[in-house]
């Protein structure tokens, strides 16, 4: 059963609509002809988004999620509210719990009580068991957006990537930098999606394309180790470096260091050499759709999107990265 389909010219609230995955989104919705609002703290940061769309149809607006009147001003005469908004760290006021949780709480509280139709974006990783509280909290956001607002659609990609992604761009430029590179967790499995693809889900689940109420998993056509991974992205950038994996202990250390370093240089550390314990905790378990999901068509097919692969969007953004740089014509060996 499909939710009706909204028409043209409506209003969809975006929050976290300024970042990397949200340009693909309220792009997508820009061609669709929805009007987007884009819901961001920095509505002067937002202003790259307009040229997606046409004239007046893609307006940013002030909201914090720890502010609930500002939540609801940005939700006041939307059809359908996307939350976006989720983070990797923890920075002074923006924990996980305000945001993943109580933030995602909110949105949903606002969307319901003006009858807006609901999609939340969480992550795959996201389990009430997890040992990492970025996983506990996601699990947390879900349940109170599906109390709130029990028709709505959640969608849990797995590694997204992407011009301007932070795991792919992260890596090459570690490459670049270091002739050899310590990785935790090598074994650990992904299942990398395309932001492009994630959008259209997005979009067809505000269109009325998804079940109400349920949770899909969106992963990319291919599964791969995290070695794989860092080793395609030596490849690509047509290097040659040493990847070594870290025992258990020795990845803690490393992450119990970067994590402390950051802070006492009140994160001025490069984000390309940061890694937190909690961060380790979720890259310890396997990021890819499950066997049940696959089954029930809660997955990217099941909404009628053929995943792009990895090779064929990846190589187009790291090129730069290249020894010789991007407009280089050598190839290596």
């Amino acid at each position: 059963m499909t939710a009706p389909r909204l028409q043209k010219d409506e209003i969809v609230t975006v929050f976290g609509g300024s970042g990397f995955l949200g340009r693909f989104v309220v792009q997508n919705l820009a061609r669709r002809g929805y009007r987007a609002r884009v819901a961001v703290r920095r509505p002067d940061l937002a202003q790259h988004l307009q040229p997606l769309g046409g004239v007046g149809q893609i307006h940013a607006v002030q909201a914090n999620l720890r502010f609930p009147d500002s939540v609801r001003a940005a939700v006041q005469g939307a059809s359908a509210v996307i939350n976006l908004v989720g983070i990797l760290q923890e920075t002074g006021r923006q924990t996980f719990s305000s945001v993943q949780s109580e933030g995602a709480a909110e949105v949903a509280r606002a969307a319901a009580e003006v009858g807006a139709r609901m999609v939340h974006v969480s992550a795959i990783g996201a389990d009430a068991n997890s040992a990492s509280q970025y996983g506990r909290t996601k699990a947390e956001g879900e349940a109170a957006v599906l109390a709130a607002c029990p028709d709505a659609v959640i969608l849990r990609p797995s590694i997204v990537f992407g011009p301007g992604d932070s795991f792919f761009n992260r890596f090459a430029a570690l490459v670049r930098l270091f002739p050899v590179l310590p990785i935790a967790a090598a074994d650990t499995r992904f299942q990398p999606v395309y932001a492009g693809d994630v959008a259209e889900a997005i979009a067809r689940a505000v269109d009325g394309e998804a079940k109400p109420g349920a949770i899909y998993e969106l992963g990319g056509p291919a599964r791969y180790t995290f070695r794989e991974l860092v080793d395609y992205v030596v490849a690509v950038t047509e290097r040659k470096r040493l990847i070594v994996a870290l025992p258990d202990r020795l990845a803690r250390m490393q992450a119990a260091v970067t994590e402390t370093l950051d802070k006492l240089t009140f994160g001025l550390m490069p984000d390309e050499i940061v890694l937190t314990r909690d961060q380790l905790l979720m890259l310890e378990r396997d990021n890819v759709v499950s066997q049940s999901a696959i089954e029930a068509s809660l997955t990217l097919e099941g909404l009628g999107v053929a995943p792009a692969a990895v090779e064929a969007i990846v190589p187009s953004y790291l090129r730069r990265f290249r020894k010789h740089g991007q407009f280089d014509t050598r190839r290596a060996g």
